[in-house]
């Protein structure tokens, strides 16, 4: 029990200990925050009008984000599974990190739930059983369940595992292995459920077809790696925890295939919708070359595909895809590109046309993008806290009295130095 009341106390004192760059990143991230929380205030003190939300385009900036970082949150996934399926040990050393990033993108989409709710006092009906989206028929409360299974999951997960960590103990397999093997089918199971939340719904025929899954997944698998790669980097760079080529490298890989696949799903949409084309196209032809004169979405699209081909041109070429000077370039192109695809690319689109014909366009408001990127930088806050706390464990800095001084003999008996990496 001394190990368990100790153990939050410690994580704590941890993380608020830092250098004056760190101050400077959370001081920063909390300005952002709080321009959130002005136009919260505003949205519940005025309403949605101040968004450029409308009868014929409900969903936003916001539902974008949502559907991004959904994926994101599945992607922890590219760490886990060989982690545990494959026994890589370069990633075995840094699973726990994923499952920091997948607690972090699982709270931002609650987050961006509340931004889009009109009334957030309202927010109990989403709840399974309770509220007016009863299972098993609304596909929106099979959403709100898979997502807080998936949170709960990896907060077990991770946090036990830093617990035994941070007490010098072992790891129970028995309890623990099964609570891994279902949260890798689980981050399948949160996108798919996200996928089918918009591709089951007919009358919007952009998106009304059964490639939806697959495409969600596979951006998930080259969005979640790509942000995972650049959070690598900056680890390596400011701390004493040394993240191994091995790992990056089977990372750059995976978005390789993941960007690869998804990229010709796109492209074979795009042919076989616009081959014989029909009325039900015309929400992709808008997106690529407008209707009526109307073409705010055009740019975001061509940006989106020259974005995601220049990626994926750079990670099929390995000497660039292992030159970590180059890398960053690469995945910042790629998350960028997807996030683009999946959210002015794809939520949008799929409202012009209207089922009775009409076109109207949509574009965010300073409000919307002033919430977008506070929610941001709470979730970036949220994620440095985590991050800092488990690198903290994992290099030994943070441990239970009695393990570290254990440790301190250990170190003492063979006369050296645990070695985290380059200094």
């Amino acid at each position: 029990m001394n190990k368990l009341m100790s153990f939050a106390p410690d994580y704590v004192r941890y993380i608020i200990k830092g250098s004056t760059k760190f101050y400077a990143w959370m001081a920063f991230l909390a300005f952002l925050s709080s321009i959130a929380l002005y136009g919260f205030y505003l949205q519940n003190t005025e309403g949605l009008i101040v968004t450029g939300l409308t009868s014929q385009i409900h969903e936003g900036l916001y539902f974008a984000n949502l559907v991004f970082l959904v994926g994101v949150a599945a992607g922890a996934v590219t760490i886990v599974f060989p982690a545990y399926v494959y026994h890589h040990k370069a990633m075995h050393e840094v699973t726990v990190l994923g499952e920091m990033l997948a607690i972090t993108a699982v709270i931002m989409v609650m987050l961006f739930v509340f931004a889009h709710m009109g009334r957030p006092d309202r927010l109990w009906h989403m709840l399974p059983f309770i509220g007016i989206y009863n299972m098993p028929g609304s596909m929106l409360a099979w959403d709100v369940l898979v997502l807080n299974g998936y949170l709960l999951l990896n907060l077990i997960c991770g946090f036990y595992y830093l617990y035994t960590k941070y007490t010098g103990g072992e790891v129970n397999r028995k309890f623990f292995m099964p609570l891994v093997y279902t949260s890798i089918v689980w981050a399948l199971s949160i996108h798919t459920v996200t996928a089918f939340l918009i591709s089951t719904l007919p009358a919007r025929p952009m998106w009304f077809h059964s490639m939806m899954p697959i495409r969600f997944i596979m951006t998930a698998f080259a969005a979640g790696p790509c942000l995972i790669i650049l959070i690598f980097m900056i680890i390596r760079k400011n701390t004493r925890m040394w993240i191994q080529d091995e790992a990056i490298n089977l990372l750059s890989v995976i978005i390789t295939w993941c960007l690869g696949i998804a990229l010709f799903l796109t492209l074979s949409e795009i042919v076989v919708e616009l081959y014989a084309r029909t009325e039900h196209a015309n929400g992709l032809y808008y997106l690529m070359f407008g209707l009526h004169d109307l073409t705010r979405l055009v740019p975001w699209f061509w940006g989106s595909l020259i974005a995601m081909l220049v990626a994926f041109a750079m990670f099929l070429i390995p000497s660039v895809r292992t030159n970590y000077k180059l890398l960053p370039v690469a995945c910042v192109l790629g998350f960028g590109g997807i996030w683009v695809e999946k959210g002015m690319g794809l939520v949008v689109p799929g409202f012009i046309p209207t089922p009775i014909g009409e076109v109207t366009e949509y574009y965010p408001t300073l409000i919307e993008i002033m919430m977008s990127i506070g929610l941001w930088a709470m979730g970036f806050f949220i994620l440095t806290i985590l991050l800092k706390g488990a690198i903290g464990i994992l290099v030994g800095d943070v441990r239970f009295k009695s393990a570290a001084q254990a440790t301190s003999n250990d170190v003492a008996n063979s006369g050296g130095i645990a070695a985290h990496g380059p200094t």
